[in-house]
């Protein structure tokens, strides 16, 4: 189970710096949204995995760390936030550009003659 979350983390990783990378706003908010979504995961799997534990402590039973769910929750709260302000900020760049691209656009690029 852990081979297979940790392959997981890391395709979801890949996947995300791949779309990053890319030269259309989309394409970079949909990869911040998929790096936060794998960034949750590892989170979530450093509280080790474990089944039918509760998260409170008792007097000498075993439990579940409750830490990395907390910090899931309120990293999902933030990348909730961050990816809305991208969005915004991606729309405001198309309306005011007419294009998505990220890059600069060639008559800006080329220096005057």
């Amino acid at each position: 189970m852990e081979a297979l979350l940790a392959s997981a983390i890391g395709a979801m990783t890949a996947a995300a710096i791949y779309l990053i990378l890319r030269r259309r706003s989309f394409a970079v908010v949909l990869g911040t949204t998929m790096l936060s979504y794998a960034i949750n995961l590892f989170l979530f799997a450093t509280g080790r995995l474990v089944v039918d534990r509760p998260p409170i402590l008792r007097a000498g039973a075993s439990y579940t760390d409750p830490l990395p769910q907390a910090l899931v929750l309120t990293a999902i709260v933030i990348s909730f936030g961050m990816t809305a302000v991208t969005v915004m900020m991606a729309l405001g760049a198309f309306l005011e550009g007419g294009d998505d691209r990220v890059d600069m656009p060639k008559d800006d690029r080329e220096p005057p003659r």
